[in-house]
């Protein structure tokens, strides 16, 4: 996200809510996630989005704010950057790699699992997220670019080792297949 553009309303109140510990709407949001109950969490985020929200968006708010429940921990890594920096340690992690292909191979209406592992995965790690970010690559998944997944990749694999761009990343998978004949 660059920093002239603005934080999107329903995020100001995400982290607002996260600031001020609010127990009790932190565990609406979170619960949110579960099956059947996705709705649960619509009074507080429909505030949010205004009276002329599509169904789409309000969706897409409703995975967003369920996921910030997981882990209410703003950061200024956009979640590829955040999994990166997990996944070349220290200790190295390979299974994060496998993770995050299979996020950025997920069909749309896959995408909540996949981000639910990965929010997850940096809740345990204590590690912080750009939430404008995700909530606009959220809301453009499906873009017939593949803008948000090609941007994410070069997130995760375009940096060189500790942030020295000049030196590109190596993927587990792609040092194996080096060093097979």
């Amino acid at each position: 996200m660059s920093a002239e553009r603005a934080k999107h309303r329903l995020v100001e109140w995400l982290e607002d809510i996260a600031e001020r510990e609010d127990r009790a709407a932190l565990a609406a949001l979170r619960g949110s996630l579960r099956d059947g109950h996705a709705y649960d969490a619509l009074p507080l985020v429909l505030p949010c989005l205004g009276a002329q929200a599509a169904e789409w968006q309000e969706d897409d708010a409703l995975l967003l704010a369920g996921l910030f429940g997981l882990h209410p921990a703003p950061g200024r890594d956009t979640l590829p950057q955040a999994l990166r920096r997990i996944w070349r340690g220290p200790p190295i992690s390979e299974g994060v790699e496998t993770r995050f292909q299979a996020l950025l191979n997920a069909k749309r209406a896959d995408l909540a699992t996949h981000l639910r592992h990965a929010v997850s995965l940096l809740a345990a790690r204590g590690v912080g997220i750009d939430w404008d970010e995700l909530y606009e690559a959220i809301r453009f998944w499906d873009h017939p670019a593949d803008r948000v997944r090609r941007r994410w990749a070069r997130g995760f694999w375009g940096e060189g080792r500790d942030g020295d761009e000049s030196e590109p990343a190596q993927s587990a998978n792609h040092a194996k297949a080096e060093t097979q004949p």
